[in-house]
Protein backbone atom coordinates (compact mmCIF):
# COMPACT_ATOMS: atom_id res chain seq x y z
CA UNK A 1 0.00 0.00 0.00
CA UNK A 2 1.37 3.33 -1.03
CA UNK A 3 2.03 6.05 2.05
CA UNK A 4 0.04 9.35 1.61
CA UNK A 5 2.48 12.75 1.09
CA UNK A 6 1.58 15.60 2.83
CA UNK A 7 2.26 18.54 0.07
CA UNK A 8 5.15 20.52 0.35
CA UNK A 9 4.93 24.60 0.58
CA UNK A 10 4.63 26.18 -3.03
CA UNK A 11 7.30 28.67 -2.57
CA UNK A 12 10.74 27.42 -1.42
CA UNK A 13 13.82 29.01 -0.67
CA UNK A 14 15.35 28.47 -4.28
CA UNK A 15 11.89 29.44 -5.74
CA UNK A 16 13.01 32.74 -3.18
CA UNK A 17 16.57 33.40 -4.72
CA UNK A 18 14.83 32.79 -8.35
CA UNK A 19 12.80 36.14 -7.46
CA UNK A 20 15.17 37.77 -5.77
CA UNK A 21 17.19 37.41 -8.99
CA UNK A 22 14.60 38.50 -11.07
CA UNK A 23 14.40 42.01 -8.87
CA UNK A 24 17.89 42.64 -8.74
CA UNK A 25 17.83 42.60 -12.85
CA UNK A 26 14.84 45.10 -12.32
CA UNK A 27 17.53 47.54 -9.95
CA UNK A 28 19.97 47.13 -12.48
CA UNK A 29 17.72 48.15 -15.68
CA UNK A 30 16.33 50.61 -12.75
CA UNK A 31 19.92 52.20 -11.95
CA UNK A 32 21.45 52.50 -15.40
CA UNK A 33 18.19 54.11 -16.61
CA UNK A 34 18.15 56.65 -14.00
CA UNK A 35 22.01 57.45 -14.00
CA UNK A 36 21.69 57.96 -17.97
CA UNK A 37 19.33 59.98 -17.41
CA UNK A 38 20.27 62.25 -14.82
CA UNK A 39 23.45 62.80 -17.09
CA UNK A 40 22.21 63.43 -20.17
CA UNK A 41 18.50 64.18 -19.31
CA UNK A 42 19.13 66.49 -16.44
CA UNK A 43 22.45 67.55 -16.93
CA UNK A 44 23.57 66.52 -13.54
CA UNK A 45 27.15 65.93 -13.42
CA UNK A 46 27.36 62.93 -11.56
CA UNK A 47 30.60 60.09 -10.76
CA UNK A 48 29.75 58.35 -13.46
CA UNK A 49 33.58 55.99 -13.60
CA UNK A 50 32.11 54.78 -9.82
CA UNK A 51 28.36 54.66 -10.68
CA UNK A 52 29.01 52.26 -13.05
CA UNK A 53 31.60 50.52 -11.59
CA UNK A 54 28.93 49.51 -8.85
CA UNK A 55 26.78 48.53 -11.19
CA UNK A 56 29.28 46.02 -12.97
CA UNK A 57 29.90 44.99 -9.24
CA UNK A 58 25.99 44.00 -9.13
CA UNK A 59 26.14 42.05 -12.32
CA UNK A 60 28.90 40.17 -11.67
CA UNK A 61 26.80 39.15 -8.40
CA UNK A 62 23.97 38.93 -10.45
CA UNK A 63 26.10 36.18 -12.91
CA UNK A 64 26.40 34.17 -9.88
CA UNK A 65 23.07 33.64 -8.60
CA UNK A 66 22.33 32.86 -12.14
CA UNK A 67 24.93 30.31 -11.97
CA UNK A 68 23.48 29.63 -8.46
CA UNK A 69 20.18 28.66 -9.88
CA UNK A 70 21.07 26.33 -12.31
CA UNK A 71 23.31 23.81 -9.84
CA UNK A 72 20.81 21.08 -7.63
CA UNK A 73 22.16 22.52 -4.75
CA UNK A 74 19.76 23.40 -1.83
CA UNK A 75 19.74 27.30 -0.75
CA UNK A 76 19.68 28.09 2.60
CA UNK A 77 18.05 30.53 4.48
CA UNK A 78 21.07 32.14 5.38
CA UNK A 79 22.16 32.64 1.62
CA UNK A 80 18.82 34.85 0.83
CA UNK A 81 19.28 36.83 3.85
CA UNK A 82 23.57 37.33 2.27
CA UNK A 83 22.33 37.77 -1.39
CA UNK A 84 19.55 41.32 0.29
CA UNK A 85 22.61 42.20 2.64
CA UNK A 86 24.63 42.97 -0.81
CA UNK A 87 22.00 44.70 -2.03
CA UNK A 88 21.92 47.15 0.71
CA UNK A 89 25.48 47.71 0.63
CA UNK A 90 24.98 48.18 -3.30
CA UNK A 91 22.14 50.71 -2.60
CA UNK A 92 24.29 52.96 0.00
CA UNK A 93 27.03 52.85 -2.31
CA UNK A 94 24.96 54.13 -5.33
CA UNK A 95 23.57 56.46 -2.67
CA UNK A 96 26.84 57.88 -1.00
CA UNK A 97 27.83 58.93 -4.44
CA UNK A 98 24.23 60.41 -5.33
CA UNK A 99 24.30 62.92 -1.99
CA UNK A 100 23.34 60.45 0.50
CA UNK A 101 20.34 60.81 2.58
CA UNK A 102 19.35 63.92 0.56
CA UNK A 103 18.77 61.70 -2.69
CA UNK A 104 14.78 61.23 -3.51
CA UNK A 105 15.60 57.60 -4.25
CA UNK A 106 16.69 56.83 -0.37
CA UNK A 107 13.58 55.50 -0.59
CA UNK A 108 14.84 52.02 -2.32
CA UNK A 109 16.32 50.55 1.58
CA UNK A 110 12.85 49.77 2.44
CA UNK A 111 12.53 47.13 -0.76
CA UNK A 112 14.99 44.98 1.23
CA UNK A 113 13.05 45.45 4.42
CA UNK A 114 9.99 44.39 2.28
CA UNK A 115 11.47 41.37 0.72
CA UNK A 116 13.10 39.94 3.83
CA UNK A 117 9.79 40.44 5.78
CA UNK A 118 8.18 38.17 2.66
CA UNK A 119 10.87 35.53 2.02
CA UNK A 120 12.01 34.65 5.80
CA UNK A 121 11.39 34.53 9.13
CA UNK A 122 10.92 37.40 11.69
CA UNK A 123 14.61 37.44 13.39
CA UNK A 124 15.88 37.97 9.84
CA UNK A 125 13.43 40.52 9.05
CA UNK A 126 14.10 42.61 12.03
CA UNK A 127 18.41 42.50 11.30
CA UNK A 128 17.36 44.02 8.07
CA UNK A 129 15.83 46.36 9.55
CA UNK A 130 19.04 47.38 11.70
CA UNK A 131 21.20 46.93 8.59
CA UNK A 132 18.82 49.47 6.68
CA UNK A 133 18.47 51.99 9.59
CA UNK A 134 22.65 52.12 9.91
CA UNK A 135 23.52 52.42 6.58
CA UNK A 136 20.67 55.16 6.25
CA UNK A 137 22.51 56.63 9.31
CA UNK A 138 25.85 56.87 7.67
CA UNK A 139 24.23 57.94 4.48
CA UNK A 140 23.24 61.26 6.46
CA UNK A 141 26.76 62.27 7.43
CA UNK A 142 28.53 60.41 5.12
CA UNK A 143 28.37 61.00 0.97
CA UNK A 144 29.50 62.89 -2.12
CA UNK A 145 26.78 65.60 -2.19
CA UNK A 146 24.84 66.38 -5.53
CA UNK A 147 26.34 68.87 -7.90
CA UNK A 148 24.06 71.72 -8.11
CA UNK A 149 21.27 72.04 -10.61
CA UNK A 150 22.53 75.31 -12.52
CA UNK A 151 20.17 76.91 -15.67
CA UNK A 152 22.56 77.95 -18.78
CA UNK A 153 23.44 81.59 -17.79
CA UNK A 154 25.82 84.52 -19.39
CA UNK A 155 29.00 85.90 -17.82
CA UNK A 156 27.57 85.74 -13.67
CA UNK A 157 30.18 89.54 -13.71
CA UNK A 158 27.69 90.98 -16.72
CA UNK A 159 24.15 90.09 -15.32
CA UNK A 160 22.61 92.30 -12.85
CA UNK A 161 21.67 91.58 -8.39
CA UNK A 162 18.19 91.13 -9.36
CA UNK A 163 18.90 88.38 -12.27
CA UNK A 164 21.67 86.82 -9.72
CA UNK A 165 18.65 86.60 -7.14
CA UNK A 166 16.11 85.44 -9.97
CA UNK A 167 18.46 82.74 -10.97
CA UNK A 168 19.16 81.51 -7.90
CA UNK A 169 15.35 80.98 -7.23
CA UNK A 170 15.14 79.33 -10.67
CA UNK A 171 17.77 76.64 -9.32
CA UNK A 172 16.17 76.00 -5.78
CA UNK A 173 12.98 75.50 -7.91
CA UNK A 174 14.75 73.00 -10.11
CA UNK A 175 16.19 71.03 -7.28
CA UNK A 176 12.74 70.81 -5.84
CA UNK A 177 11.36 69.57 -9.14
CA UNK A 178 13.58 66.90 -8.86
CA UNK A 179 12.69 65.85 -5.48
CA UNK A 180 9.21 66.13 -5.43
CA UNK A 181 9.41 63.95 -8.83
CA UNK A 182 11.85 61.58 -7.33
CA UNK A 183 9.78 61.21 -4.34
CA UNK A 184 6.31 60.17 -6.17
CA UNK A 185 8.53 58.07 -8.12
CA UNK A 186 9.40 56.23 -5.35
CA UNK A 187 5.72 55.98 -4.36
CA UNK A 188 4.62 54.47 -7.43
CA UNK A 189 7.26 51.84 -7.43
CA UNK A 190 7.05 51.22 -3.69
CA UNK A 191 3.15 50.73 -4.24
CA UNK A 192 3.29 49.05 -7.26
CA UNK A 193 5.70 46.50 -5.46
CA UNK A 194 4.18 46.11 -2.42
CA UNK A 195 0.71 45.18 -4.49
CA UNK A 196 2.71 42.96 -6.30
CA UNK A 197 4.31 40.64 -3.70
CA UNK A 198 0.93 41.02 -1.29
CA UNK A 199 -1.28 39.62 -4.72
CA UNK A 200 1.38 36.78 -4.76
CA UNK A 201 1.62 35.81 -1.31
CA UNK A 202 -2.16 35.77 -1.05
CA UNK A 203 -2.36 33.25 -3.76
CA UNK A 204 -0.04 31.75 -2.39
CA UNK A 205 -1.26 31.48 0.87
CA UNK A 206 -5.06 30.44 -0.76
CA UNK A 207 -3.01 27.88 -2.65
CA UNK A 208 -1.66 26.09 0.41
CA UNK A 209 -4.85 26.95 2.31
CA UNK A 210 -6.47 24.34 0.18
CA UNK A 211 -3.34 21.89 -0.05
CA UNK A 212 -3.88 22.00 3.67
CA UNK A 213 -7.77 21.23 3.53
CA UNK A 214 -6.82 18.53 1.11
CA UNK A 215 -4.49 16.90 3.31
CA UNK A 216 -7.10 17.25 6.04
CA UNK A 217 -9.59 15.09 3.73
CA UNK A 218 -7.11 12.60 2.67
CA UNK A 219 -6.06 12.19 6.31
CA UNK A 220 -9.99 11.21 7.12
CA UNK A 221 -10.77 9.72 4.46
CA UNK A 222 -7.20 7.32 4.96
CA UNK A 223 -8.55 6.63 8.53
CA UNK A 224 -11.80 5.18 7.35
CA UNK A 225 -10.03 2.86 4.86
CA UNK A 226 -7.44 1.82 7.67
CA UNK A 227 -10.56 1.27 10.12
CA UNK A 228 -12.19 -0.63 7.35
CA UNK A 229 -9.32 -2.73 6.20
CA UNK A 230 -9.09 -3.37 10.13
CA UNK A 231 -12.92 -4.47 10.74
CA UNK A 232 -12.31 -6.50 6.88
CA UNK A 233 -9.32 -8.31 8.48
CA UNK A 234 -11.17 -9.42 12.11
CA UNK A 235 -14.20 -10.53 10.22
CA UNK A 236 -11.42 -12.83 7.87
CA UNK A 237 -10.52 -14.02 11.27
CA UNK A 238 -13.76 -14.86 12.46
CA UNK A 239 -15.06 -16.31 9.23
CA UNK A 240 -12.29 -18.87 8.60
CA UNK A 241 -13.55 -21.48 11.18
CA UNK A 242 -16.77 -21.27 10.06
CA UNK A 243 -15.65 -21.56 6.28
CA UNK A 244 -13.68 -24.54 6.95
CA UNK A 245 -16.65 -26.44 8.87
CA UNK A 246 -18.46 -25.82 5.75
CA UNK A 247 -15.63 -27.02 3.70
CA UNK A 248 -15.63 -30.13 5.91
CA UNK A 249 -19.52 -31.47 5.72
CA UNK A 250 -19.44 -30.73 1.87
CA UNK A 251 -16.78 -33.17 1.58
CA UNK A 252 -18.82 -35.48 3.96
CA UNK A 253 -21.80 -35.33 2.66
CA UNK A 254 -20.80 -36.31 -0.92
CA UNK A 255 -18.92 -39.29 0.94
CA UNK A 256 -22.50 -40.23 2.14
CA UNK A 257 -24.25 -40.11 -0.75
CA UNK A 258 -22.24 -41.99 -4.19
CA UNK A 259 -21.90 -39.69 -6.74
CA UNK A 260 -23.98 -42.55 -9.09
CA UNK A 261 -26.99 -42.27 -6.86
CA UNK A 262 -27.04 -39.03 -6.27
CA UNK A 263 -25.30 -37.03 -9.67
CA UNK A 264 -27.69 -34.21 -9.19
CA UNK A 265 -26.52 -33.57 -5.40
CA UNK A 266 -22.94 -34.15 -6.24
CA UNK A 267 -23.35 -31.22 -8.94
CA UNK A 268 -24.71 -28.84 -6.74
CA UNK A 269 -22.23 -29.88 -3.74
CA UNK A 270 -19.09 -29.09 -6.22
CA UNK A 271 -20.73 -25.46 -6.73
CA UNK A 272 -20.73 -25.25 -3.11
CA UNK A 273 -16.95 -26.41 -2.52
CA UNK A 274 -16.01 -24.12 -5.42
CA UNK A 275 -17.81 -20.91 -3.61
CA UNK A 276 -16.39 -22.02 -0.59
CA UNK A 277 -12.88 -22.11 -1.76
CA UNK A 278 -13.50 -18.87 -3.62
CA UNK A 279 -14.04 -17.51 -0.27
CA UNK A 280 -11.43 -18.77 1.62
CA UNK A 281 -9.29 -17.71 -1.39
CA UNK A 282 -10.64 -13.99 -0.38
CA UNK A 283 -10.63 -14.18 3.19
CA UNK A 284 -6.83 -15.10 2.74
CA UNK A 285 -5.72 -12.25 0.69
CA UNK A 286 -7.40 -9.99 3.63
CA UNK A 287 -5.72 -11.62 6.34
CA UNK A 288 -2.45 -11.07 4.25
CA UNK A 289 0.43 -8.79 5.95
CA UNK A 290 1.11 -5.17 4.54
CA UNK A 291 4.33 -6.45 3.88
CA UNK A 292 3.39 -9.89 1.31
CA UNK A 293 1.27 -7.84 -0.20
CA UNK A 294 3.44 -5.11 -1.46
CA UNK A 295 5.99 -7.97 -2.01
CA UNK A 296 3.35 -9.29 -4.01
CA UNK A 297 1.79 -6.08 -5.95
CA UNK A 298 4.59 -3.85 -5.84
CA UNK A 299 6.37 -4.62 -9.23
CA UNK A 300 6.42 -2.73 -12.01
CA UNK A 301 4.50 -4.47 -15.11
CA UNK A 302 3.84 -3.28 -19.18
CA UNK A 303 0.68 -1.46 -19.05
CA UNK A 304 -0.57 -3.91 -21.69
CA UNK A 305 0.17 -6.71 -19.68
CA UNK A 306 -1.75 -5.50 -16.58
CA UNK A 307 -4.75 -4.39 -18.40
CA UNK A 308 -4.58 -7.94 -20.15
CA UNK A 309 -4.53 -9.93 -16.30
CA UNK A 310 -6.56 -7.81 -14.60
CA UNK A 311 -9.07 -8.01 -17.17
CA UNK A 312 -8.65 -12.36 -17.01
CA UNK A 313 -9.19 -12.05 -13.64
CA UNK A 314 -12.72 -10.37 -13.90
CA UNK A 315 -13.56 -12.99 -16.42
CA UNK A 316 -12.42 -15.86 -14.62
CA UNK A 317 -15.50 -15.23 -12.07
CA UNK A 318 -18.01 -12.98 -14.41
CA UNK A 319 -17.03 -15.62 -17.59
CA UNK A 320 -20.90 -14.83 -18.77
CA UNK A 321 -20.74 -10.94 -18.29
CA UNK A 322 -20.04 -9.08 -21.93
CA UNK A 323 -16.58 -6.45 -22.37
CA UNK A 324 -16.45 -4.56 -25.25
CA UNK A 325 -12.83 -3.80 -24.87
CA UNK A 326 -11.39 -0.94 -26.80
CA UNK A 327 -7.50 -0.30 -26.75
CA UNK A 328 -6.49 3.51 -28.24
CA UNK A 329 -3.83 2.78 -31.32
CA UNK A 330 -2.08 5.58 -30.27
CA UNK A 331 -0.17 4.60 -27.39
CA UNK A 332 3.49 4.06 -25.45
CA UNK A 333 4.06 0.15 -25.68
CA UNK A 334 6.51 0.14 -23.14
CA UNK A 335 5.03 2.40 -20.60
CA UNK A 336 5.33 0.57 -17.07
CA UNK A 337 2.66 1.04 -14.13
CA UNK A 338 2.90 -0.59 -10.62
CA UNK A 339 0.81 -3.55 -10.26
CA UNK A 340 -0.78 -2.63 -7.33
CA UNK A 341 -3.10 -5.08 -5.79
CA UNK A 342 -5.37 -2.30 -4.49
CA UNK A 343 -5.59 -1.33 -7.42
CA UNK A 344 -6.18 -4.40 -9.19
CA UNK A 345 -8.87 -5.05 -7.11
CA UNK A 346 -10.31 -1.30 -7.53
CA UNK A 347 -11.07 -2.00 -11.35
CA UNK A 348 -12.32 -5.56 -11.09
CA UNK A 349 -14.55 -3.51 -8.11
CA UNK A 350 -15.94 -1.73 -10.73
CA UNK A 351 -16.37 -3.58 -13.84
CA UNK A 352 -18.10 -5.91 -11.10
CA UNK A 353 -20.71 -2.89 -10.11
CA UNK A 354 -21.00 -2.15 -14.14
CA UNK A 355 -21.61 -6.03 -15.21
CA UNK A 356 -24.76 -6.35 -12.01
CA UNK A 357 -26.61 -3.80 -13.72
CA UNK A 358 -25.68 -2.97 -17.40
CA UNK A 359 -27.71 -4.60 -19.96
CA UNK A 360 -26.83 -7.94 -21.10
CA UNK A 361 -27.03 -7.61 -24.69
CA UNK A 362 -24.92 -4.52 -24.73
CA UNK A 363 -22.54 -5.15 -21.65
CA UNK A 364 -19.57 -2.90 -20.88
CA UNK A 365 -17.61 -0.55 -22.66
CA UNK A 366 -13.80 -0.77 -21.82
CA UNK A 367 -11.82 2.03 -22.93
CA UNK A 368 -8.15 2.71 -22.27
CA UNK A 369 -5.20 5.07 -24.27
CA UNK A 370 -2.06 5.72 -22.63
CA UNK A 371 1.47 7.91 -23.31
CA UNK A 372 4.26 7.77 -21.35
CA UNK A 373 3.18 9.59 -17.94
CA UNK A 374 -0.56 8.62 -17.56
CA UNK A 375 -3.25 5.77 -18.11
CA UNK A 376 -6.79 6.73 -18.80
CA UNK A 377 -9.57 4.00 -18.41
CA UNK A 378 -12.63 4.48 -19.33
CA UNK A 379 -15.94 1.76 -17.37
CA UNK A 380 -19.09 2.52 -19.21
CA UNK A 381 -22.70 -0.07 -18.51
CA UNK A 382 -25.79 0.41 -20.16
CA UNK A 383 -27.95 0.30 -17.21
CA UNK A 384 -30.41 2.88 -15.03
CA UNK A 385 -27.22 4.68 -13.83
CA UNK A 386 -25.78 6.29 -10.42
CA UNK A 387 -28.91 6.93 -8.11
CA UNK A 388 -29.60 10.43 -7.17
CA UNK A 389 -28.17 10.16 -3.90
CA UNK A 390 -24.67 8.92 -4.85
CA UNK A 391 -23.67 10.68 -7.47
CA UNK A 392 -23.65 13.64 -5.65
CA UNK A 393 -20.81 12.06 -3.56
CA UNK A 394 -20.06 8.93 -4.40
CA UNK A 395 -17.01 7.24 -3.35
CA UNK A 396 -16.17 10.29 -0.85
CA UNK A 397 -17.78 8.30 1.93
CA UNK A 398 -18.96 5.02 2.52
CA UNK A 399 -22.46 4.65 1.55
CA UNK A 400 -25.14 3.63 4.32
CA UNK A 401 -28.03 1.92 2.33
CA UNK A 402 -26.06 0.23 -0.34
CA UNK A 403 -27.63 -0.92 -3.86
CA UNK A 404 -26.93 -2.76 -6.67
CA UNK A 405 -23.43 -2.78 -5.60
CA UNK A 406 -22.56 0.66 -5.15
CA UNK A 407 -21.39 1.05 -1.35
CA UNK A 408 -17.70 0.49 0.44
CA UNK A 409 -16.16 -0.82 -2.43
CA UNK A 410 -16.87 2.67 -4.14
CA UNK A 411 -15.48 4.55 -1.32
CA UNK A 412 -11.97 2.31 -1.13
CA UNK A 413 -11.73 2.35 -5.01
CA UNK A 414 -12.41 6.45 -4.43
CA UNK A 415 -9.65 6.19 -1.92
CA UNK A 416 -7.34 3.24 -3.84
CA UNK A 417 -7.01 5.84 -6.56
CA UNK A 418 -6.31 8.99 -4.80
CA UNK A 419 -3.94 7.77 -2.70
CA UNK A 420 -2.00 6.34 -5.79
CA UNK A 421 -2.01 9.89 -6.84
CA UNK A 422 -4.60 9.37 -9.88
CA UNK A 423 -8.09 10.67 -10.53
CA UNK A 424 -11.43 9.38 -10.69
CA UNK A 425 -14.88 10.64 -12.02
CA UNK A 426 -18.39 9.35 -11.66
CA UNK A 427 -21.02 10.64 -13.95
CA UNK A 428 -23.92 9.38 -15.42
CA UNK A 429 -24.35 9.68 -19.58
CA UNK A 430 -26.61 11.56 -21.68
CA UNK A 431 -27.71 8.40 -23.61
CA UNK A 432 -28.36 6.12 -20.60
CA UNK A 433 -25.62 4.29 -18.11
CA UNK A 434 -23.28 5.25 -15.81
CA UNK A 435 -19.48 6.05 -16.65
CA UNK A 436 -16.52 5.22 -14.64
CA UNK A 437 -13.35 8.04 -15.63
CA UNK A 438 -10.01 6.73 -14.34
CA UNK A 439 -6.68 8.67 -14.39
CA UNK A 440 -3.39 6.63 -13.16
CA UNK A 441 0.26 8.22 -13.35
CA UNK A 442 2.84 5.83 -14.92
CA UNK A 443 5.98 4.84 -14.25
CA UNK A 444 8.62 6.88 -14.88
CA UNK A 445 12.17 7.94 -13.80
CA UNK A 446 10.78 11.02 -11.63
CA UNK A 447 8.12 8.49 -9.96
CA UNK A 448 7.63 8.87 -6.74
CA UNK A 449 5.95 5.93 -4.71
CA UNK A 450 5.61 6.11 -0.84
CA UNK A 451 6.87 2.85 0.92
CA UNK A 452 4.09 2.87 3.70
CA UNK A 453 5.95 4.29 6.25
CA UNK A 454 5.13 7.93 4.89
CA UNK A 455 7.92 8.66 3.00
CA UNK A 456 8.71 8.53 -0.63
CA UNK A 457 11.15 6.59 -2.80
CA UNK A 458 12.28 6.71 -6.49
CA UNK A 459 11.47 4.16 -8.61
CA UNK A 460 13.19 3.89 -12.08
CA UNK A 461 11.30 2.59 -15.19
Amino acid sequence: MFGTVLPKSNITTKDNLKWLYILRNLMLLGGAFLILAAYYVIDINLPQEELWLVIFSICMVNLYTWMRLNTDEPVSELEIFSQISIDVFAFGSLLYLTGGASNPIIWVFLLPIIVTAIMLPQAYAWNMVILTCCTYTVLVGYNIPLPAIEPHLPDPNLVSLGMQHYLHRMEEDQYFNLHIFGMWFGFVFSAGLVAFFVVQLSKTLKVQERSLADARESALRNERVVSLGTLAASAAHDMGTPLGTLAILTHEIQLDYPKHRFPELHSQLRIMNEQVGRCKKALSVLSASSGEMRAESGKPMLVLDYLDETINQWRAHNSSSKINLNISPNIEINAKIIAARTLTHSIINILNNAAEVTDPNKGIDFLATWDKRLLQLKIRDFGPGFPAEIIKYAGKEPVVSSKQGLGVGLFLTYSTIIRLGGKIEFFNTSSGGACVEISLPLLTKETNYGNGNGQTESTTG
